[in-house]
């Protein structure tokens, strides 16, 4: 028999894990549902187990997840954001509304029926009518100040008429399925990995530094609940808050049910459940709440839930089909990565014909054949998964995949990568390959060449005119007015292009490259501790590794990308084009703030940190999330917080922007 003490442990360990790649990276690896299981699992051994010891950290079961980061200032709610308990179970809501009953036995109970968004929670702080601050839930204490991303989310009024002098008020940002489908065709289209669903990109969105890319990103936000409130009698039930909100012109729930009781509550969650595909935000179930505030404070609140609420979550939409085919799609870097072909099936209110297969070794640890009848699940995802075979439908003459001779059949030649589950094209000359490096090359992310699309790519790589990224910037007009649709102002205006790409920053030249496992983040990090592409190229795997976010796997890809000789003879060939090869920090030396450290804090009158943080990397200097003796100069805004303390506190220079502005030039 398993060790308890053992068990919790582990159980706790792992539950960590899911908490940082959901709240801090927002790249979950497992479902909600697969989530609550495992922490229903420790809750049931810790109440089993009283006795054991496990330090002065709270167990997950009686916390709430962080999703603060420390590039962000962070910000005390002044009302805690709560988690809800939450079930998946209708006899376990019927259970909820009896302990209520038990509790209020002379008094009648209405509850509210709200849909359960499937997003990123956030509260918004007004005083005297004004957006101040949004913030994020972090630990349900204080979450990161996102108010420069918030702001730019449409539908959001800047001001209210007639509110409290001060009020929070609450609710979820998300993506809609239209957008998102947006930014993954053009991620597509450049041979890059797709976002795995809607909630994971709006919280990545979210929390990106620099809001003009948060701006291009389209996020929309509902509202539905207050936290604090001055004064305190402004609202005497939650639905009082709803039309509230509606006259305040906030964006809110399309629906919500007043029930009179639990049994009541339940069938308005089954109407829930016939609507929520029509709705503008995705729901994953129905949050149960008490309607008046007077028996919510009486019902009282645990270690990280209220005891008057309650979240039933609907079960994700699994559907059997057939599996016709498994396609196999070639990525920027040769990258081969399996899909399976479906039988159209309808699931979460959209056609599927397609479902990721990650990988070769997914194939085979669920043996998954193309004519076999497959179960596919659809948990928020765009691209469903296959979860398991139907083996009693498999035909007779069924035979395995094999990932290796599938490749040779095509004609495809390629080896599997010895650091992951992952098959790449050897051949460099492969067109397929080609087009999509360079489709990857031209992207706004990387060269940002206008005028260069798919289509583009396609019709040079067929015609033999471009094979690698230094062919782009020897193409002339005349033979650009040889493609179809090209006109002569067509054709100066990519000859343009190109030209004016030759001047982008090192970190865009870096990341265009194709090199594997090297994305924008790691281009930025190289650029930021090298003075050039030759500097990167010559260095070696422990001076990559110690770069800061450049891990093991990561330096040997990159070590190795610039030892090949074909990539050898690239370089040389895009330097003597002209491209810009220097590091950004090799022209700033000389700058005001070469070598200073600077950490901003609070809201600025005019700009945005972003716009500052450019001006400080323009001027030399770099910039920090947190205040130490080794920070030279703090620039501070409105609301500064505990970072404006700590620099009065040692003795650090204290700059407003107007000190900032003259300072930089």
């Amino acid at each position: 028999m398993a060790d308890p003490q053992k068990t919790i442990a582990r159980l706790r360990a792992e539950i960590a894990e899911h908490d940082r790649l959901y709240y801090k990276e927002a790249q979950p690896k497992i479902d909600d549902q697969a989530y609550d299981r495992l922490k229903a699992e420790l809750a049931q051994l810790e109440a089993a187990n009283p006795e054991f010891d496990f330090g002065a950290a709270p167990s997950p079961t009686q916390s709430v997840g962080d999703d603060r980061l420390e590039a962000f200032e962070s910000y005390r709610h002044r009302k805690p954001m709560l988690s809800l308990d939450n079930t998946y179970s209708s006899a376990e809501l019927i259970e909820f509304g009896q302990r209520l009953l038990k509790r209020f036995p002379e008094q009648a109970l209405t509850y509210l029926v709200e849909p359960k968004i499937d997003g990123v929670a956030v509260s918004l702080s007004y005083e005297d009518g004004a957006l101040v601050r949004a913030v994020s839930r972090g630990n349900g204490i204080e979450g990161d100040d996102i108010t420069s991303n918030v702001r730019g989310i449409r539908g959001l009024p800047d001001k209210i008429q007639g509110a409290p002098t001060v009020l929070e008020v609450r609710g979820e940002i998300y993506m809609r399925h239209q957008e998102f489908e947006r930014i993954n065709a053009a991620r597509a289209a450049e041979g890059q990995a797709l976002y795995a669903n809607p909630r994971n990109l709006a919280a990545g969105t979210i929390k990106l530094l620099d809001p003009a890319e948060a701006r291009s990103r389209q996020l929309d936000i509902v509202l539905y609940g207050i936290g604090a409130c001055e004064p305190g009698n402004y609202f005497s039930t939650q639905s009082e808050i709803q039309q509230k909100l509606k006259e305040w012109q906030f964006p809110v729930l399309e629906k919500y049910w007043l029930a009179d009781d639990i049994e009541s509550a339940w069938k308005c969650i089954e109407e829930l459940d016939t609507l929520r595909q029509n709705f503008a935000y995705p729901t994953d179930g129905a949050v149960v709440k008490l309607n008046d505030f007077a028996q919510q404070e009486e019902a009282g609140y645990t270690s990280k839930a209220p005891r008057w609420a309650i979240a039933y979550k609907f079960e994700a939409e699994r559907a059997e089909t057939l599996l016709k085919e498994i396609s196999l799609q070639i990525g920027r870097t040769g990258a081969v990565t399996p899909v399976a072909i479906l039988e159209p099936v309808q699931l979460a209110g959209t056609t599927v014909s397609r479902a990721t297969l990650h990988n070769e070794d997914e194939i085979q640890r669920k043996d998954i054949r193309p004519g076999d009848t497959v179960l596919v699940q659809k948990a928020g995802e765009i691209i469903p998964q296959v979860l398991s075979v139907n083996l009693a439908k498999r035909p007779a003459d069924s035979q395995p995949f094999i990932f290796g001779e599938h490749l040779k059949a095509l004609g495809i030649e390629a080896e599997r990568d010895p650091t992951q589950a992952v098959w790449r094209i050897v051949s460099k000359d492969d067109p397929i390959r080609q087009q999509r490096a360079l489709e990857h090359f031209a992207s706004r992310a990387c060269m940002d060449i206008e005028n260069l699309g798919s289509a583009v790519v396609e019709q040079l790589v067929k015609r033999g005119m471009v094979q690698t990224q230094a062919d782009l910037y020897t193409l002339t007009e005349a033979q650009l007015l040889e493609l179809d649709k090209f006109a002569e102002k067509s054709a100066q205006n990519l000859i343009a292009a190109l030209e004016a790409s030759k001047q982008r920053e090192l970190w865009q030249l870096i990341h265009g490259l194709g090199i594997p496992h090297v994305g924008k983040q790691s281009a930025k990090d190289l650029e930021a501790n090298f003075d050039s592409l030759e500097a990167i190229a010559s260095a070696t795997e422990e001076q990559l590794e110690a770069v800061d976010g450049i891990g093991s796997i990561m330096a040997q890809s990159i070590h190795a990308w610039f030892a090949d000789s074909d990539n050898q003879s690239l370089i040389q060939q895009l330097k003597a084009h002209g491209l810009n090869f220097e590091s950004a920090r090799q022209a700033q030396a000389d700058g005001v703030l070469a070598g200073k450290t600077v950490v901003l804090t609070g809201a600025l009158p005019t700009l945005t940190r972003d716009e500052a943080t450019k001006m400080i990397e323009a001027a030399g200097g770099r910039t920090s999330s947190s205040v130490s003796k080794k920070t030279d100069y703090v620039l501070a805004g409105e609301a500064a917080g505990s970072k404006y303390a700590k620099a009065e506190k040692l003795g650090i220079a204290i700059l407003d922007e107007d000190e900032f502005k003259q300072l930089v030039g």
